[in-house]
């Protein structure tokens, strides 16, 4: 065995001991380089490299390393609750967005102050130093170690085939045990099964918080046993995870449930059950603001507007190619005159028999067809949230068919106009994510057609000049697609719109369009949701404003505050002009006192206040107040209506 390794470092050539590791090699402290990445893949800083490698670092501050870090504190978790409550099973302990979580099988739910217990021993196993140490081991000698842990062993029969949360316990290949290991003895004080990396050592774990916990189904699985999940968060300093725990308090404030609540937009009566939320009269006026904007740009566009049903026979999901892969997320079929029926969860396929419906020419090409469709999704108890994962929807579904020639340019188009539109309401700040296939049996149609697909909404996407990030293995069954990612006012991403390229599902209707040369061709599909769903999209912006809506949005456009009720007719007068222009406004006539009606109208977040008395009646004016608090007095009424008018057509935010 040579006694030298060559590698490359840096992009630079070295030479180096044999045995030596990545964290050597690095010159690494554990603190700020805790990983390293050697021939694109994460590894410990105890790797040991071969000749030939490629190493890189792996920086706690970056994505990659925050995960490790937060992975990291989720076995610290584990090993705390182990030695505080020794009848836990583990579950698994993965990270995720802003933190981590693990799940423990425990004879009672955790509370409080159980979980302060927690965090108390976590910080002193931190300060301990314990060191993270990889030990592959086989399948049989990983179930004679963890023989008191029936949800380990259950994923070790995964190995291989593991879902994406449970991977981090098995992968794929050799199994790996990770020690934590007493750092001046070496002493065993816990381990458990995990394909890693991890920090060197405990006290490569700057900052931690543990935020809650409730009740999770294991593998997510309703028919398997409730768990119960510790959730945290661990960041690369505190000032980092001080910024975040302050992002979590501004989100709180503009949590959509509450404002729906507070501002009377929406509600979720139990009696209709999870997931189906109802609009309020000024729910409903947004609603209302929102399509009548889309139907106007989509009619400009091009579209066509269709309607479908809200059932259909379960076999036209199985000519689409839905019903194998997406039958847990319908509702269960029911049956009536002897056929399977069920709700849809999607109107691409209805959208394909309006195609088929009639014979189509090259010349109708490109076909815009649009719907606001109503859409049912048996989504899982524990996700359904609010407005933002509803198992009631309404879609603002359209399906483009082009031919092969027109669909650069219109994927192209599609995505100019998508972006305009989400600016039209506010959302400026983006990028994409290009979703594309995997190994996965899932995937349905040529791989030469998917690669074909897939080329063309990267070269858009590129083309764009957006940031583009790949999303291996999440593209949809049918094709590939680019999803519009946007973040609101405090940070925090969406999933937005998608433009999804389908070449399968025109082939499975057996849809066609002569062409020029009187052949018969298939068309491709485009499907495409802009907001995603009305309910969703809501949602979102009613966070993204914090309920203050701009005006063009706002359920009440303007409220009229007479300083006394002499003053209310002059006022009412005021407000018929404005109703006049379309304006929705309101003259608060009740015996409250001037103070408290305007108190009442910023608490509703009015976006324009008139106000008026004695000396502006007399002068044919009002005193304009704006939702900001700021106020203009002795406005002429003209003046105020102009500004008004004006500030709703151009959308504008006050």
């Amino acid at each position: 065995m040579s006694a030298e390794l060559h590698i490359t470092l840096a992009g630079a050539e070295r030479v180096v001991a044999a045995g030596t590791t990545a964290g050597a090699a690095l010159e690494a402290d554990g603190r700020t380089v805790i990983a390293a990445k050697v021939n694109g893949e994460a590894r410990d800083l105890a790797h040991e490299l071969a000749d030939g490698d490629v190493v890189e670092p792996i920086e706690i501050s970056s994505e990659e390393g925050r995960a490790i870090v937060r992975h990291s504190t989720a076995h610290v978790m584990a090993q705390a609750v182990q030695e505080l409550f020794p009848e836990a099973k583990l579950g698994i302990g993965p990270p995720v967005d802003n933190g981590f979580y693990y799940d423990f099988d425990v004879p009672q739910a955790f509370n409080p102050d159980d979980l302060k217990r927690v965090e108390k021993r976590m910080r002193e196993i931190v300060k301990e130093g314990q060191l993270f140490s990889r030990r592959p081991v086989g399948d049989d000698e990983a179930r004679a170690e963890l023989a008191g842990e029936p949800y380990k062993l259950e994923l070790i029969g995964l190995k291989g085939g593991a879902a994406d949360e449970e991977s981090v316990e098995v992968g794929a290949g050799q199994l790996t045990i990770y020690d934590n290991l007493d750092a001046k003895s070496g002493e065993l004080r816990w381990k458990d099964l995990c394909r890693g990396p991890h920090v060197p050592s405990t006290r490569s774990i700057p900052a931690f918080k543990l935020m809650r916990s409730g009740g999770a189904y294991w593998r997510g699985s309703e028919k398997n046993p409730q768990l119960q999940r510790i959730y945290g968060t661990a960041w690369e300093s505190r000032d980092k995870q001080d910024e975040y725990l302050k992002l979590l308090e501004e989100a709180e404030k503009r949590d959509h449930r509450k404002l729906g609540a507070e501002l009377d937009l929406f509600s979720f009566p139990p009696e209709l059950g999870s997931g189906l939320p109802i609009f309020h009269p000024k729910g409903g006026i947004i609603r209302k603001e929102m399509e009548d904007y889309m139907r106007r740009r989509q009619a400009e566009a091009g579209y066509e507007f269709v309607n479908t049903p809200h059932i259909t026979k379960s076999s036209l999901f199985e000519t689409s190619g839905h019903l194998p892969w997406y039958a847990d997320d319908m509702f269960p079929a029911f049956e009536l005159e002897g056929v399977e029926y069920r709700v849809k969860p999607m109107n691409c396929p209805m959208h394909n028999l309006i195609f088929r419906a009639r014979g189509r020419s090259y010349r109708e090409l490109p076909l815009r067809l649009c719907e606001f469709g109503s859409v049912y999704r048996y989504e899982k108890s524990g996700v359904v949230h609010g407005l933002t994962r509803v198992r009631g929807m309404t879609q603002d579904d359209a399906h483009i068919y082009t031919t092969r020639e027109q669909m650069a340019e219109e994927i192209q188009s599609l995505l100019r106009f998508v972006l305009s539109v989400l600016r039209d309401f506010g959302l400026d700040d983006f990028y994409l994510e290009l979703s594309t296939r995997d190994d996965s049996d899932k995937f349905i149609g040529d791989p030469a057609e998917w690669e074909e697909a897939t080329e063309a909404l990267r070269q858009v996407a590129t083309e764009s000049g957006l940031t583009l990030k790949d999303d291996p293995g999440g593209a949809a069954f049918y094709g590939p697609k680019i999803s519009v990612q946007a973040k609101d006012a405090i940070g925090r991403t969406w999933q937005l719109s998608t433009i999804q390229l389908d070449l399968n599902q025109p082939k499975r209707f057996g849809l066609e369009y002569q062409a020029a040369d009187g052949s018969r061709q298939t068309p491709v599909m485009i499907h495409r949701a802009l907001f995603g769903s009305v309910e969703r999209f809501l949602g979102v912006l009613t966070e993204h404003y914090a309920g203050a809506f701009p005006p063009w949005l706002a359920p009440v456009q303007v409220v009229g505050i007479p300083i006394a009720e002499a003053h209310a007719p002059y006022l009412q007068d005021v407000a018929k002009k404005l109703r006049e222009h379309g304006i929705r406004v309101e003259v608060d006539t009740s015996d409250d006192r001037m103070q408290k009606k305007i108190r009442n109208a910023q608490k509703a977040k009015v976006p324009f206040m008139l106000l008026a008395g004695d000396d502006d009646i007399a002068g044919g004016a009002v005193s304009f107040r704006y939702r900001s608090g700021e106020q203009n007095n002795g406005v002429p009424v003209e003046q105020a209506i102009t500004e008004i008018v004006q500030a709703v057509e151009r959308r504008v935010q006050v």
